[in-house]
Order: structure tokens, then sequence, then C-alpha cells
């Protein structure tokens, strides 16, 4: 554990620290270039950007972008969810058309219209446990996972009580169909890569 994590947990137990006093104290201390910050459920969590996790990411926002003008598209943009101490960089954020910041310079996770996260293997529990809990309770209508390794995007719709009514699996290679959804547009993955 290191110095901040203990510090954190310290305040944590005394539930005096807030997310915007753990990412105050992040935003002091050294980070990689190349890794990304995010608190889950408390924890703070850095994860390097692999060349496959940036491509389909990319690969995500340049087609998102053929349909919503780019203040609209986000990546690895702090937005503070429901649960305890969230406050997540997701990897490709959609905000509603008349979203505005608040007057902390925050986006609101109310206004967040799609969430698409990129598997990475120290973090993958996060988006498959809490992350995707968080969304669903904060009523985001589309969540999906890319997961290299499986080869293969998850798509959950139809947000209640705190979890996803419809999981849709669809391989790498297929075509997403989002045309039904908030998105309304399909995403290709034939060129996403593989782990």
């Amino acid at each position: 554990m290191t110095v901040l994590e203990d510090r954190i947990a310290m305040a944590e137990s005394d539930n005096t620290i807030t997310l915007d006093e753990m990412f105050e104290r992040l935003e002091t201390m050294p980070v990689p270039e190349g890794y990304k910050v995010e608190i889950v459920e408390g924890t703070v969590f850095m994860s390097p950007q692999r060349d496959t996790h940036w491509e389909i990411i990319l690969d995500i926002v340049e087609q998102l972008r053929t349909k919503y003008p780019r203040e609209r598209v986000k990546s690895d943009v702090r937005i503070d969810y429901p649960g305890h101490l969230n406050g997540f960089a997701t990897d490709v954020t959609v905000m509603a058309e008349n979203a505005a910041r608040s007057e902390d310079g925050r986006w609101s996770h109310e206004d967040v219209e799609f969430v698409a996260e990129v598997i990475s293997k120290g973090t993958a529990v996060n988006d498959y446990g809490p992350k995707m809990t968080a969304y669903a309770t904060a009523e985001v209508p589309l969540y999906l996972i890319a997961d290299p390794y499986q080869r293969r995007c998850h798509i959950y719709t139809q947000p209640k009580n705190g979890e996803y009514i419809t999981e849709t699996k669809v391989d790498f290679g297929d075509d997403i169909d989002l045309t039904g959804t908030v998105v309304g547009l399909t995403l290709k993955t034939d060129e996403f890569p593989r782990d």
C-alpha cells in the first residue's frame, strides 16, 4: 500500500475524506505518463494505456463522431457516479445534447447517455462489477464493454434498480446494431485489435 493509499484509508475510516479531496491529493502526486487514474468505491486505480486499449477507444470515438459533435463525446474525463466514492474516467462517454458543466466545472452522470469501457486485465473486475452497478444505478441507458481478451463486446441496456436487464454479446468482427438505442447507429468492430 502506498503512503497516499494508507492516508486515504485512514481518512476514510474517520469518514472525513471526500472524492474531491482524494482527487486533489492525487493531482499532487507524480502519475506516470500514459496512466489513467480512477477511484472506484474509494479505491484508487492506476492503469497503463496499452496500444490495443487505445486503438479500440479511438475506433469507437471516431465512429461516434460521425453522428455526435466533439463536445458531446468525452474520453478519460472525470464523472462522479452513485455509490461510495466513485469518480470514473470512462474510456468513452456520450453526453446528452443539452448537457452543461456544473459551477465546479464537472459533468453530471444524469447527462450521460452512453458509456464504453475497454477491458484491461488489472481493472476488468471493476468494469464488469462495481462500475456496471454504478452506471445502472445512474440509469445510463447504454453501457458497452469491449473485451479484447474475449474478443467480444457486451452491450447492456434497460437499467433498473442498479442492474441492466438486457445483455447482448457481439463477437469482434461483427457489427453492433445500436440503431434502436439512444446512440442510433451501428458500430463496426472489424478493426478492433485482439489481445
